[in-house]
């Protein structure tokens, strides 16, 4: 009869734990969650200020080969990446300053580094740029 009338104190004890585990899943998964959605909009943010650098070349910045790279406020880094693809082949009879057309690869990258991991975005394109027509490379 006696064990009929409530709980016993091992049944409580294991009932607790169910319960934190419970809970400690839940907030777990919140969590992530939470996490997922930063990463999500770090993302775009380096998606969206790569786009801006790209849309700068040939406008603000010009189109020549080489490098560059710098700080992009808060945590991002960027870096562009031109090189020669194809060029116009000045005619025999043109000035020695007289420029060609030349095909460059660009290559715009944005970095950041979140919970000690490295990220990055990478965007590829093509843009025309001048060169002097007496130049080789």
């Amino acid at each position: 009869m006696r064990s009929e009338r409530g709980f016993a104190l091992l049944e409580v004890l294991i009932a607790f734990a169910i319960a934190a585990l419970a809970l400690g899943l839940l907030y777990q998964a919140a969590s992530s969650g939470g996490s997922a959605v930063r990463q999500a909009g770090l993302y775009e943010e380096a998606v969206s200020r790569a786009k801006s650098h790209m849309a700068a070349l040939g406008r603000d910045t010009p189109v020549t080969e080489g490098e560059r790279e710098g700080e992009d406020g808060g945590p991002f880094y960027w870096r562009i990446s031109i090189s020669p693809s194809a060029a116009t082949q000045p005619s025999p009879n043109a000035p020695p300053t007289s420029q060609r057309l030349t095909l460059y690869n660009v290559e715009v990258a944005v970095s950041w580094t979140v919970d000690g991991r490295k990220r990055q975005v990478v965007l590829h394109s093509q843009r025309l740029g001048t060169r002097s027509g007496g130049a080789d490379g």
